[in-house]
């Protein structure tokens, strides 16, 4: 292993460990418990903290928005994240690329993802989720209805429509007869690695260039192998 610049890790990893925030909450990127977590993310974390040459310290939350306040605040020196403008967060490109999808009912006569956006319709979304800020900027007449989980509050609210991400949506789909996703998904959310904005140019630059080999070398669709996700995923 290439040894890096003390510079470099003293800027990555302040502490002298690479506090890494994992989003459970996401099941495609990590998965287990707190105490036990694992997945691409927890693979990636502890991968940047062994070419550093420094110990990975996991922080594991249950949503998207808990994770980004962390990096945000300096609590931890990288997280796992969708790329978004409205995310106060430097990224480097993507690692991962899913897609966001609605479910409705069966019987709904929405026929098609353009169909949601229309005056009436609610729509059931995670809070702090890549999708619901991608939806408060793209949508114009439905409106949001912001809950723990998407397809929860779509249930538990009797709304017209919930999103989430494809993977889970299609099991709860497949769990839940009565229902189906709207083809084609609404969005593509491109998975990063995200470190507060006050790292420095050439520490990002040195991230974005591991991540890049990570992607062209086939590490990151292995790993995702390894955690019982496509392959396919990785970007490309």
């Amino acid at each position: 292993m290439d040894t890096v610049d003390p510079a470099l890790r003293t800027d990555l990893a302040p502490t002298g460990a690479l506090r890494a925030s994992i989003n459970l909450g996401n099941p495609v990127l990590a998965s287990g418990t707190p105490d036990d977590p694992s997945g691409i993310t927890v693979a990636l974390a502890r991968e940047v903290a062994a070419r550093l040459g420094v110990t990975a310290e996991l922080q594991c939350y249950g949503a998207a928005r808990d994770s980004v306040a962390a990096v945000a605040e300096g609590r931890a020196d990288i997280g796992f994240l969708a790329i978004d403008p409205g995310r106060p967060l430097q990224f480097t490109s993507p690692y991962v690329l899913i897609e966001g999808v609605y479910v409705v009912a069966a019987g709904s006569p929405l026929a098609g993802t353009t169909a949601v956006d229309a005056d009436g319709v609610r729509i059931g979304v995670k809070e702090g989720s890549a999708y619901d800020l991608h939806l408060s900027r793209a949508l114009e007449q439905s409106s949001l209805e912001r809950g723990a989980e998407g397809i929860d509050t779509f249930v538990d609210r009797g709304l017209d429509v919930g999103a989430g991400i494809r993977q889970p949506m299609t099991a709860w789909v497949a769990a839940h007869p009565g229902h189906r996703i709207l083809e084609p998904a609404f969005m593509q959310i491109r998975q990063a690695v995200a470190v507060p904005q006050d790292r420095s140019d050439t520490a990002v630059t040195w991230l974005r260039s591991l991540v890049d080999e990570l992607v062209a070398g086939g590490w990151v669709a292995a790993a995702l192998t390894d955690a019982g996700q496509d392959p396919a995923l990785a970007a490309g």
